[in-house]
């Protein structure tokens, strides 16, 4: 996996403030998913819930770099997928996104090999 960012100097402080962005992360994921399925059938549009869930690995992702934590750009990139489904099913449009999240995937890969990344 790339990593993008600063690196995570092993510090107390910051290897607790990762821990609780991780449990914040899990713990909107749960409301997320756990509100929408609350909610009566045709309230919310198909697809909402990962527009949702790539938000909060974005997010999450971002607040990691501003703290000068370690992200992953597989994360990140998870995230951008997940967004891009949403949007194309809550606007109705078939977009091949499994196929096309191979395709970033193998791309990321091939450059971190091309930088040298042993992740």
């Amino acid at each position: 996996m790339t990593t993008i960012g600063a690196t995570s100097t092993g510090e107390p402080q910051k290897r607790t403030l990762e821990l609780q962005l991780e449990r914040s992360g899990w713990a909107l994921f749960l409301i997320i998913i756990g509100g929408l399925a609350l909610l009566p059938a045709g309230w919310v549009p198909a697809g909402a819930w990962l527009v949702g869930v790539g938000l909060i690995m974005v997010g999450m992702s971002i607040i990691r770099h501003r703290k000068g934590i370690r992200i992953s750009g597989f994360t990140t990139l998870l995230g951008v997928a997940a967004m891009a489904a949403g949007f194309f099913s809550m606007a109705g449009i078939d977009f091949p996104v499994f196929p096309v999240l191979l395709i970033a995937v193998g791309a990321q890969i091939l450059y971190g090999v091309s930088r040298g990344q042993r992740d």
